[in-house]
C-alpha cells in the first residue's frame, strides 16, 4: 500500500513538471529547452510502475490526455504513446481478472455435476450400445455449453476491460470545470483552434468559482459560444497571433487564465465586456478588482508624496496672466540669489497653466 503511495505520488510530480514545460512551449514555440525538458520527463513517466489502482487514484491519464493534443508533434506523439501503454495495462489486469473468475466458475460446475446421481430409481437399464450413445451426447452437450459460456465470459471480460481503460483514462473532467466532451468549433487554422480550446478553459473556470448569485447567470451562458466570439473579435481586430499581434493576444490570454483575476473573466463571459472591447482594453483595465484597488492605492500615495515636495503657493489677482488674460493665479516666493538680493516670485496661471516668475 506504501509503495502504491509513493508511485502515484512519483506519477503526479513527474506530470506536473511536463505540464509545466508544455505550458511554457505553448506560449513560445521557439523555446526547444523547454520541448527537451517535457519530452524527458514524459519519458521518465514510462518508468514508474503503474496498474489500474494507481492510475484512478491519481487521475494522471485524464490529465495527460490534454497533451496529446499539444502543438509540439513530439510532445503530443509521447503523451499518446505513453496512454497507449497505459491502455494495455489496464485491458491485461482486467483479462486477468475474468481469467481467474472464469475458472473459479468452471470447477463450481464440474464439482456440482459429480454430485448429481448418473440415473433415476425408476429409469429402465440400459444396454451398453445405448449407454455409449448417451454418454456421447451428453459429452457434446456440455462441450457445446461450455464454450458457450467460454465465449460469453470472453465478450464480457472484453467490455469491462474497456470499460476499466475508459474510467482510467479516458472519461475525466479537468479540474477547473467539464470541457471535455465540449464540441467547439473549428476554423482550420491550428493557432486558432488552440486559443479557442484555452478561452473555453478559462470561462469554464467561472462556473467553480463564481458566488452563487452570479453562478446563476454563468450557467446561463454557452461557455463555447462565448469563447468563439471572443476568438473572432481577437482575430478580426489583431489577426493571426504573430510577430507584433503575439505580445497583445499573450496579455488578453494571461489576464483571462490568471488564476487571481477571476472578475476579468467572469465579465467577459456574462457580458459586462465586449468581446471587441479586449482588443483596446490596457493591462490596467484588464486587472482584477483587487489589483485595481492596490494600484489606485499607490497612485493615491505616489501622487500625496509628489504634492508634497512642492512649495506651498497661495492664490491672488495680483497677477495677469500674458496668455489668457485672466487673473486667476498662484504663486510663491523663493530665495535663488544672494541674501541681500530680493527673493524670486513664481506665478502659474490657474485657468492656462502657465508659468512665469519675476524679481
Amino acid at each position: 500500500m506504501a509503495s502504491m503511495k509513493k508511485e502515484g505520488q512519483q506519477l503526479v510530480e513527474l506530470f506536473e513538471r511536463a505540464n509545466k514545460s508544455a505550458d511554457r512551449v505553448e506560449d513560445d514555440e521557439s523555446n526547444e529547452s523547454e520541448e527537451s525538458r517535457c519530452i524527458d520527463t514524459l519519458k521518465a513517466l514510462r518508468t514508474v510502475t503503474v496498474n489500474t489502482a494507481v492510475l484512478k487514484d491519481t487521475q494522471v491519464a485524464k490529465r495527460l490526455r490534454k497533451l496529446t493534443k499539444h502543438k509540439s508533434p513530439k510532445i503530443s506523439s509521447v503523451a499518446q504513446s505513453i496512454i497507449n501503454g497505459w491502455k494495455k495495462i489496464v485491458a491485461a489486469e482486467a483479462a486477468a481478472k475474468n481469467d481467474n473468475h472464469t475458472t473459479s466458475s468452471k470447477t463450481t460446475s464440474t464439482s456440482k455435476e459429480s454430485i448429481k446421481s448418473p440415473s433415476r430409481s425408476g429409469d429402465t437399464p440400459k444396454t451398453p450400445s445405448s449407454a455409449t450413445r448417451s454418454e456421447k451426447v451428453t459429452s457434446v452437450k456440455r462441450e457445446v455449453t461450455v464454450q458457450t459460456e467460454v465465449k460469453t465470459t470472453s465478450s464480457v471480460s472484453v467490455s469491462r476491460s474497456s470499460a476499466s481503460v475508459n474510467g482510467a483514462v479516458s472519461s475525466a473532467a479537468p479540474a477547473n470545470g467539464s470541457t471535455a466532451n465540449l464540441k467547439i468549433p473549428k476554423t482550420g487554422d491550428s493557432t486558432r483552434d488552440r486559443i479557442r480550446e484555452l478561452l473555453v478553459e478559462a470561462f469554464s473556470k467561472v462556473l467553480t468559482e463564481a458566488e452563487e448569485e452570479l453562478l446563476q447567470k454563468a450557467r446561463k451562458k454557452d461557455v463555447v459560444n462565448v469563447a468563439c466570439t471572443v476568438e473572432s473579435a481577437m482575430f478580426k481586430k489583431l489577426g493571426l497571433s504573430k510577430d507584433a499581434n503575439k505580445t497583445k493576444y499573450r496579455s488578453i490570454m494571461f489576464n483571462l487564465k490568471d488564476a487571481n483575476n477571476p472578475d476579468f473573466r467572469r465579465r467577459v463571459l456574462l457580458g459586462e465586456i465586449e468581446p471587441e472591447e479586449l482588443t483596446t482594453m490596457s493591462v490596467d483595465d484588464m486587472a482584477s478588482d483587487v489589483r485595481k484597488a492596490e494600484n489606485k492605492k499607490i497612485k493615491d500615495k505616489a501622487l500625496f508624496e509628489c504634492e508634497r515636495g512642492l512649495k506651498a503657493a497661495a492664490s491672488t489677482d495680483q497677477f495677469k496672466c500674458g496668455k489668457c488674460k485672466q487673473r486667476k493665479c498662484t504663486y510663491f516666493q523663493m530665495q535663488t540669489r544672494s541674501a541681500d538680493e530680493p527673493m524670486t516670485t513664481f506665478v502659474t496661471c490657474v485657468n492656462c497653466n502657465n508659468h512665469w516668475k519675476f524679481c
